[in-house]
């Protein structure tokens, strides 16, 4: 693992360069996009992202867990939990992505559709 992590300021970044929007509404739009899936995750909603996965709320019953510490018992009250799962073409680009060597470029899926698959900036 590259140990590696992206934030909202480099999503931004991201936008800013690739889409053409200013920085400020790059960081709008980022923060829109956020906002929007926390807010259908928060009702319950499913959120399904096309080539990257869906997000989902699940709810867990009430259990029994141990302390490790002591081996005493302790209720573990319900609660609800954000699950992801990755779609197989996430999946698919996630394991390719381990056979490449560094530093090579890789093709966009865009240009790949189109036909024209010219490397894009890795």
């Amino acid at each position: 693992m590259a140990g590696h992590t992206i934030t909202r300021a480099q999503l931004t970044e991201a936008v800013y360069q690739e889409v053409g929007l200013s920085r400020n509404e790059s960081a709008e739009l980022v923060e829109s996009v956020i906002a929007e899936i926390s807010d259908a995750l928060e009702r319950g909603e499913m959120v399904k992202i096309s080539s990257f996965g869906s997000f989902a709320v699940r709810q867990k019953g009430q259990r029994i867990g141990r302390n490790p510490k002591t081996g005493q018992e302790v209720p573990i009250s319900p609660r609800r939990v954000l699950v992801f799962r990755a779609s197989h073409a996430l999946k698919h680009q996630i394991n390719n992505g381990l056979n490449q060597r560094p530093g090579a470029r890789r093709t966009s899926r865009a240009t790949v559709r189109a036909g024209t698959a010219k490397a894009a900036p890795a």
